[in-house]
């Protein structure tokens, strides 16, 4: 099961374009339905999957990995999404699990840029944490408002890792845009969630 989604009054975020991406997904979600696959197995997946490629690419530099990854992952967690809501397959315990697995992805696949600046990128993980924790706190159902919300997360550490895979290196002041992004997207859904 998941909170209902309210739609972004903030800042724009690539959340929008959410449907599109699902509708795509969608013979894939049916596919697996059929297969007998559940909600809960594929959020499990998706966040031990990136808890383990998140390790991986910490300690290898294999950055190629990530963007790629990164792809798959926003797949995946549509794909739960959409087998809890369109196949009847939701839980109390898919909405623990879809929430904490996210927090532990989202740390584990920015984990491997904390060479950067650790102490900016590890307040960068944590405020990230806590953006996610003022989207579901909005008592009318989840904000998504950006303007760096998860899958606009993904895109920026995926052309980070991208950049860093082909030998180009990343200027010193991108942790603290993204800290500033992030302490605004916070701003944002707090903000929409107290006006809601």
């Amino acid at each position: 099961m998941q909170l209902p989604i309210v739609e972004s009054d903030g800042l724009p975020s690539l959340y929008a374009l959410k449907p599109r991406f699902q509708q795509l997904l969608r013979p894939i979600a049916r596919s697996l339905s059929r297969a007998g696959v559940t909600a809960n197995q594929v959020t499990v997946f998706a966040a031990a999957s990136s808890c383990a490629v998140g390790a991986y690419v910490l300690y290898s530099n294999s950055y190629l990995l990530l963007p790629g990854f990164l792809f798959v992952r926003m797949a995946l967690n549509a794909i739960d999404g959409m087998l809890a809501r369109e196949f009847s397959q939701p839980t109390r315990l898919g909405t623990y699990l879809n929430e904490l697995g996210d927090l532990l992805a989202d740390a584990a696949l920015a984990a491997p840029f904390v060479f950067l600046n650790p102490w900016v990128m590890g307040a960068a993980i944590v405020l990230a944490g806590v953006s996610e924790a003022a989207g579901i706190l909005c008592p009318t159902g989840r904000r998504n408002d950006g303007p760096l919300g998860k899958s606009d997360r993904a895109l920026l550490f995926g052309a980070m890792a991208l950049a860093l895979a082909l030998g180009f290196s990343i200027p010193g002041w991108v942790p603290w845009i993204i800290v500033a992004l992030l302490t605004l997207t916070i701003y944002n859904r707090v903000r929409q969630g107290l006006a809601a």
